[in-house]
C-alpha cells in the first residue's frame, strides 16, 4: 500500500471519528442508479388507455317539482277527507244524544194533543211549531227521520220488537213502526224499531 493512500485512508478514518463524537453519522454512499436493461430495475407503469370523467348529471328539476306538487295534492285531499270524516262523527254524536230528547217531546205532544180540552189549545200548536224547526234543522245537516211502514224488514236498519200473524200482509212486511229510525247519509243512526209481520 502507498504513502498516499494511507494517508488518505487514516483521513477518511479521522472524519468518522469526528462524525461519530459530534453525533452525526456519516451520509451513506449513495447507490448508483441501475443501468439500463438490469433485470432487478423496477418497470415503468406503462399508462393505460385515458378515462374520461363524465360530466356531473344535472337533476331534473320539473320532475321533482311534478313529484312535490303531486305529493301536496295527495296531502290536501287526505286532509279535506279527514276532515269531513271527523265532521260527520261529530254530528253524529251530537244527534245521537238528541234523538232520545225528540222522541220525548213527540210522547209528550202526542199525549196532550189526545187530551179533548188541549186539542185546540195553542202552546201545543206553538211546541209543535219547535219541533218541526228542530227536524228542520237536522235535515239541513243530512240527518233524516224515517219511517219504514210496509217495507221489507231489514235488520241492518229496523229492530224488531215483536213479530204477529197479520192477514194482509206478506211474511217479513213491517205492519207497525214503534218509533221512528234515523239516517245520516247512508249511516244508520238508530234503527227503527217495529213490528214485523209473522
Amino acid at each position: 500500500m502507498t504513502n498516499e493512500r494511507k494517508t488518505a485512508a487514516a483521513t477518511d478514518e479521522a472524519a468518522a471519528e469526528e462524525a461519530r463524537a459530534a453525533g452525526s453519522e456519516p451520509a451513506p454512499e449513495m447507490e448508483a442508479p441501475p443501468a439500463e436493461g438490469d433485470a432487478s430495475a423496477p418497470a415503468e407503469a406503462e399508462p393505460g388507455p385515458e378515462v374520461e370523467a363524465e360530466p356531473p348529471v344535472e337533476p331534473d328539476y320539473k320532475d321533482q317539482w311534478l313529484r312535490a306538487a303531486a305529493d301536496l295534492e295527495n296531502v290536501r285531499k287526505r286532509a279535506r277527507r279527514d276532515v269531513a270524516a271527523a265532521e260527520a262523527r261529530g254530528i253524529a254524536r251530537v244527534v245521537r244524544g238528541l234523538l232520545p230528547a225528540l222522541d220525548n217531546l213527540e210522547r209528550a205532544l202526542a199525549a196532550a194533543e189526545d187530551q179533548p180540552e188541549n186539542r185546540d189549545h195553542h202552546l201545543t200548536d206553538g211546541i209543535r211549531l219547535v219541533q218541526k224547526e228542530l227536524l228542520g234543522a237536522l235535515t239541513r245537516v243530512g240527518i233524516e227521520p224515517y219511517s219504514p211502514l210496509g217495507e221489507t224488514f231489514d235488520p241492518h236498519r229496523h229492530e224488531a220488537v215483536a213479530q204477529q200473524p197479520v192477514d194482509a200482509a206478506e211474511s217479513g212486511t213491517i205492519v207497525e213502526v214503534y218509533q221512528s229510525g234515523y239516517r245520516f247519509g247512508e249511516d244508520v243512526l238508530r234503527a227503527a224499531k217495529v213490528v214485523v209481520a209473522a
